[in-house]
């Protein structure tokens, strides 16, 4: 094992909870970033006609080494704290980068009438195909935070099926594997659960005023679950008869990912205050696949000391070299 596979934080940053907290936190991605100074907004129209907005960095400088797809996390966006400071670490390392909104995240809701679900896989692998084609030559590389990890797996799975242009290896930070657990977690813990219907009714409040002839969502806005609202959308806008039936969709479990054909690595925190770690002991992996577990980090944290600067920003730029 390298030194570099092992994350060792301060003792001060030991606790799960300061570690996801600090994942998100926005004065870590305060000052300059050459990558958000670089970057244009597309919107990438999927032959299904499903638009994704996204924001894609060039490198200005000479040849870049590769270009890097990131996939957000559940109510974050490419403009979350984490997506911007990967984004800027391996940018300054050479790379071109490229944050992918999923549908109704960030400033896109106008784009499609229907609302997210976590199932839309092919919308986004559809997308991730054409941003890669569009690399010509160069080195892809994948990378996604807890349901964005989620998503990088169920993609890189497809891929045995369905190739997607020179993806050389992809990476899942905290990715969600549970997600039934994980939504019961989440409704356990004051601030996450705060913090995500704060975010979700937002996010439905912005929704219900673009397309007022399609939803009302007066209902959930005073519910106190995820667990409940969940429940409730699928309900009145799903063709889903529950949200069990929904979330195993979803879900990666056991033989989930146990045939994967690209490198693959899977970053996560046996602290982890979301992600049950057992999941992933029982995981059925093959040798295309790199599982690290480590005690500390929380969920998406993995904030070393006292730059507040993510092991896994330097990990992925280390992996990335190695194969471009």
């Amino acid at each position: 094992m390298y030194a570099d596979d092992v994350f060792r934080p301060a003792w001060y940053l030991r606790n799960a909870h300061v570690q996801t907290i600090l994942a998100s936190s926005h004065f870590r991605a305060w000052g300059q970033n050459p990558m958000r100074a670089a970057a244009r907004q597309l919107v990438v129209t999927t032959p299904t006609g499903v638009r994704l907005q996204g924001f894609y960095s060039p490198r200005i400088d000479g040849t870049p080494r590769g270009l890097v797809i990131l996939l957000h996390g559940w109510e974050g966006s490419a403009d979350s704290t984490y997506m911007q400071c990967t984004g800027k670490t391996l940018y300054n390392r050479g790379y071109d980068i490229f944050r992918l909104n999923f549908r109704d995240h960030g400033n896109s809701h106008h784009l499609n009438p229907g609302i997210f679900y976590a199932v839309l896989l092919e919308e986004v692998f559809q997308a991730i195909q054409q941003i890669a084609r569009q690399a010509d030559q160069l080195p892809v590389f994948l990378a996604g935070f807890s349901l964005g990890g989620n998503f990088v797996l169920r993609i890189v799975r497809q891929t045995a099926q369905i190739p997607i242009a020179n993806l050389r290896h992809a990476v899942a930070v905290s990715p969600v594997l549970n997600p039934a657990k994980s939504t019961l977690r989440a409704d356990q813990i004051f601030y996450i659960r705060k913090y995500f219907l704060k975010k979700w009714c937002q996010s439905l409040a912005v929704k219900q005023r673009l397309f007022p002839e399609l939803y009302d969502f007066s209902a959930v806005m005073s519910m106190r679950s995820m667990e409940e609202m969940t429940d409730y959308l699928l309900e009145k806008y799903s063709d889903y008869s529950s949200a069990a039936e929904y979330f195993s969709t979803y879900a990666l479990l056991e033989d989930a990912i146990s045939s994967l054909s690209v490198p693959t690595t899977v970053i996560t925190a046996a602290d982890d205050p979301l992600i049950p770690v057992e999941d992933f002991y029982n995981l059925q992996l093959n040798d295309q696949t790199r599982l690290f577990i480590h005690d500390s980090g929380g969920h998406n944290g993995f904030i070393g000391g006292i730059n507040l600067e993510s092991w896994y920003e330097r990990k992925l730029g280390n992996l990335f070299d190695s194969m471009s």
